[in-house]
């Protein structure tokens, strides 16, 4: 089983799977999975051999947590499994500190944690988002404190701007402090402004890189039809959703169609093909998968078996680049030699 071909995160000793289990659907009523679904989602990720799951405090108000925690304890898999959670958004509205990347917030949303997840520890303690005012070296301070206490054994970032996670990296460097391994962030054939400054930072700075909604929130699965003048059906993208309506571009719809294409060259569905550009990407080390209905889950997995053509790779990645911005559009080959005095130069890789 290809889910077996583990990697290490970033430059770090954490074994993971290619491609993770997502669990911001359990215990979600809208568009999640009903809790005996949400267990049998769990069963047949770790007995296809997968080992990475990702849940958050506030994924369905802490109830995944709970979940997650139970399913893991009552298997007994706790050793064999990388448990990854998060802290940042706020847990109690009306009470600042409930929420945000500081040290007393931090504190609680572990303990807070570890009692849902049943567990002492975590594997992975990820910042969920920015809050934008707390010094980063509070939080490189607080988390490396929780490291050497044995409270967590990693953390990463997500969904930050790369100075950030760069500044992080180099002063954990600098100082030989416990930093980043990881970067968590939303990255498809429909959203890939990460490549940008992003994914450069990471592989700079030994950081692996998981991204969250391959499928763009399901659009690239083909669940919703161009015709309707709003998202209809079951997926996440109808009713209040944090995507609003910015998948439906004539952009992304175009990304589709080609998508289509390529899928019926290769007889698979949508999702598999567009997971499977994802994971052949430069510097990913596992997609995050939500899944919530069982054969969701199982056509998740079968991406892994999925090989693109270099053709197919090409038309997909010039049908889905990002638009270029400043100060990217300068930096090309004709430059290169203006600087070197005519010359070509190639810096070491």
């Amino acid at each position: 089983m290809q889910l077996t071909n583990f990697r290490t995160l970033g430059r770090s000793g954490l074994v993971v799977s290619p491609l993770t289990l997502g669990t911001m659907t359990f215990g979600t009523p809208r568009w999640g999975s009903a809790d005996e679904v949400s267990q049998q989602i769990f069963n047949a990720y770790v007995d296809a051999g997968g080992n990475f799951l990702d849940t958050a405090d506030v994924y369905a108000k802490g109830r995944s947590e709970e979940l997650v925690g139970h399913y893991i304890k009552e298997r007994g898999l706790r050793d064999q499994l990388v448990l990854a959670t998060k802290f940042a958004f706020n847990t109690s509205p009306g009470n600042p500190h409930a929420g945000g990347n500081g040290r007393k917030n931090i504190y609680q949303s572990l303990e807070s944690s570890l009692r849902r997840l049943q567990t002492d520890y975590v594997d992975l303690y990820w910042l969920h988002a920015w809050d934008m005012v707390t010094p980063v070296e509070e939080v490189l301070q607080t988390l490396g404190d929780l490291v050497r206490a044995g409270k967590i054994r990693y953390f990463g970032f997500s969904d930050i701007p790369a100075w950030y996670a760069t500044k992080a990296a180099t002063l954990a460097q600098a100082h030989g402090i416990p930093g980043p391994i990881a970067l968590q962030l939303e990255y498809s054939l429909v959203e890939r402004s990460i490549e940008r400054e992003h994914l450069p930072a990471a592989r700079e700075c030994g950081l692996g890189v998981l991204p969250w909604s391959p499928l763009a929130a399901g659009f690239l699965a083909g669940k919703y039809p161009r015709e309707a003048p709003k998202a209809t059906g079951e997926g996440r993208l109808t009713g209040s959703n944090p995507f609003g309506d910015s998948k439906f571009t004539d952009h992304n719809w175009q990304v589709l169609e080609v998508l289509r294409t390529v899928a019926a060259e290769l007889n698979r569905p949508l999702a598999q093909v567009a997971l499977a550009w994802a994971s052949a990407q430069q510097g990913i080390t596992s997609l995050i998968l939500g899944a919530s209905k069982l054969e969701q889950l199982h056509d998740n997995l079968a991406s892994l078996e999925v090989r693109l053509t270099p053709r197919q790779l090409q038309a997909l990645d010039e049908a889905s680049a990002p638009a270029p911005t400043f100060p990217y559009p300068i930096f090309t080959p004709a430059i290169n030699k203006g600087i070197f005095g005519g010359h070509s130069v190639q810096g070491w890789q």
